[in-house]
């Protein structure tokens, strides 16, 4: 008989009772905290935690980088709106600066679109068309950080605005388009006033932000005229390109563009009244209005 058979004939009778299996196993679980099964069920959760840390960061940092504006196109004829841009070159929000100018945000369809489709867009609009076609002149003034993005900007509207008449551009510094919205204005009528207040110290912000920047440069016009000196120039307030191509540095405004009829006295006078419906006034050019 070999050994392995003398060791069956002598074990193999004990057999283990069922209550004896189970406290075996319950023992060897308390004492090993169940190691053979946790690593397994512990094993993802911190790649899995992670992840989602990781998912979370994108989405908040891809927010905060899309919807902070970079960068403000205002647009001013009257109605007077500004165009919030992001880092990425996309329109994030309209701010309508009087009536007519909420009343147009309203009508605009431009949020989260290029720029220069926000500025083409504004350019074509019914009301915007029909003021310029009528000699009205609208100032659009690009504000943000000397940079890249600025420059870039002010160069796109420009192309937007070549060949059409009556159409200013500028750039000017965050600190100045600050100013212009503490006083209630956006940032190229604002330029406008402080060039009417030095020739009327007691003119109000308020009594301009209802008038078109046609009504604002026949006021200054006038002014100029009755006190028999140059009309000064507004400093600080950055580079100026006409939207026909001309530089708009010290470069006087004159001609039509197939609207006629001079301006009367009582057009001048009723600028000071500020109205706040959106109007069509007589087609007229100011002469020899330098610009700053």
């Amino acid at each position: 008989m070999t050994m392995n058979n003398a060791f069956k004939e002598l074990f193999g009778p004990i057999r283990a009772e069922e209550d004896l299996k189970e406290r075996t196993r319950a023992f060897l679980a308390r004492e090993t905290r169940s190691y053979a099964k946790a690593p397994a069920a512990r094993r993802g959760y911190p790649a899995c935690a992670a992840a989602c840390a990781c998912l979370l960061f994108l989405l908040l940092g891809g927010r905060w980088l899309y919807f902070t504006p970079t960068a403000e196109i205002s647009m001013d004829i009257n109605p007077s709106i500004e165009l919030s841009v992001n880092r990425f070159d996309r329109v994030i929000a309209v701010t309508g600066f009087n009536e007519d100018g909420r009343v147009l945000s309203r009508e605009l369809d431009v949020k989260y679109k290029d720029y220069a489709q926000a500025v083409e867009q504004v350019l074509r609009h019914d009301s915007v068309a029909a003021l310029l076609s009528c000699g009205e002149e609208m100032s659009i003034t690009v504000v943000g950080p000397d940079g890249q993005q600025s420059a870039k900007l002010l160069s796109g509207v420009e192309r937007c605005t070549a060949g059409r008449s009556n159409i200013d551009c500028y750039s000017a510094r965050p600190e100045e388009a600050a100013a212009a919205h503490e006083a209630g204005l956006s940032c190229g009528k604002y330029r406008a006033f402080l060039e009417l207040q030095r020739l009327d110290p007691d003119i109000t912000p308020e009594a301009v932000r209802g008038m078109t920047m046609r009504e604002i440069r026949d006021l200054i016009s006038r002014l100029s005229a009755g006190s028999g000196s140059d009309l000064p120039t507004s400093g600080g307030w950055g580079n100026g390109h006409h939207g026909n191509g001309g530089q708009g540095n010290s470069t006087p405004r004159g001609g039509g563009n197939g609207c006629h009829g001079a301006a009367t006295e009582a057009a001048s006078d009723s600028a000071l009244s500020a109205p706040k419906e959106m109007r069509i006034v007589p087609c007229a050019y100011s002469s020899g209005i330098p610009i700053a």
